[in-house]
Formats: structure tokens, C-alpha cells, sequence
């Protein structure tokens, strides 16, 4: 029997083999190092006493500049998911809004999504992105990190940074959950 093997399929499934094995290396050396974003623990995060001078989400958009220091206060809440599922990051709530559990009689089963206020929840939300010192983004839910829960207040210490809709996103390095 004479057998041929095409010159290009070879080409292309040793180039998938050889590249596959090349990678499979560094991956398993970078899984057992943790990533300095990995190693942060709550007590890196999470302040013991509440920062002065915070501003609520609506004058923080209107105040903060960019890649300024900022401290802001809101609620976790804005939507029916405020979590980025495995990361630290949420959306906060000016204090100003009403959730729909404040409202008497409503019986909203997801309060935190603001339904009742969604004409205004644009110009008063923000962006949290919890980060380690050297400003990475921590790849931690958030929820597990603080233990936090929709509806808390927080507030968030940290490095605001804008896009050009006016959108505020709070690179924190500090959180204080009131009680």
C-alpha cells in the first residue's frame, strides 16, 4: 500500500501541536505562582473607619476629574445584576434614589435594580472596580472578597477615571460598608 500525506495538512497539524505544547508550559507555571491581584486579602480592601469627605454618585460625576483622587458614597444596586461575576466590581446608587423596598408597599423582588427610578439611575451611577496597590484589577467576586450584598452602602476610596459620556468609574482601593 502506498500511503501520501499531504505537505500542507502536515504543515498545519504540526504548527497546532507544537504551539499547543509550547503553551500548555507557562500555563501551569502561572497557576501555581498567584497573581498579585489574586493575593490580596480583605483586610487590603476593607477599611475599619469611614474616609472623610465623601461625595454622593451624582457629585462625584459632576465634581471628580480625571485620575483624580475621589472619595464616593452610594448603594450597590442600578440593575437586576450590579456584579461582574468573578471580579471585584459593582455599580453604586446615589443615596438620593429611592430602591424599591424604601417605597412603602412595593413588593419588588429585585429592589436594588432602582425600577422605580430608572429615568434617573443614568446620571446617578457609578462604576467600582476594587484593585491592589499597584492599581490591578482584583480577580475576586466581590461579593466573596467583602461579603458584600446588594443595597449596602459603601464607600468607596480610590482614583476616578471618565469616559467621554461623563460615565464615572472609581478605581477603589479602599471600601468602608456602613452599617
Amino acid at each position: 500500500m502506498n500511503f501520501s500525506v499531504n505537505p500542507l495538512v502536515f504543515s498545519v497539524v504540526m504548527a497546532v501541536l507544537v504551539s499547543g505544547c509550547g503553551q500548555s508550559a507557562p500555563e501551569q507555571a502561572a497557576s501555581t505562582e498567584p497573581d498579585a491581584a489574586e493575593a490580596v486579602t480583605t483586610s487590603d480592601v476593607l477599611l475599619t473607619s469611614e474616609p472623610t469627605g465623601a461625595e454622593e454618585v451624582i457629585a462625584a460625576r459632576k465634581s471628580a476629574e480625571d485620575n483624580s483622587e475621589v472619595v464616593v458614597v452610594g448603594r450597590i444596586g442600578g440593575s437586576e445584576n450590579p456584579w461582574v461575576d468573578g471580579r471585584a466590581v459593582f455599580s453604586i446608587v446615589d443615596n438620593s434614589l429611592k430602591a424599591c423596598s424604601d417605597i412603602e408597599g412595593d413588593g419588588c423582588p429585585k429592589p436594588w435594580d432602582y425600577c422605580c427610578e430608572t429615568d434617573k439611575l443614568p446620571t446617578a451611577t457609578a462604576l467600582v472596580k476594587i484593585v491592589d496597590q499597584d492599581g490591578t484589577l482584583i480577580n475576586e467576586d466581590a461579593r466573596k472578597l467583602l461579603n458584600l450584598k446588594e443595597l449596602q452602602t459603601v464607600v468607596v476610596k480610590g482614583k476616578a477615571k471618565r469616559d467621554d459620556a461623563g460615565n464615572l468609574t472609581v478605581f477603589a482601593n479602599g471600601i468602608f460598608v456602613r452599617k
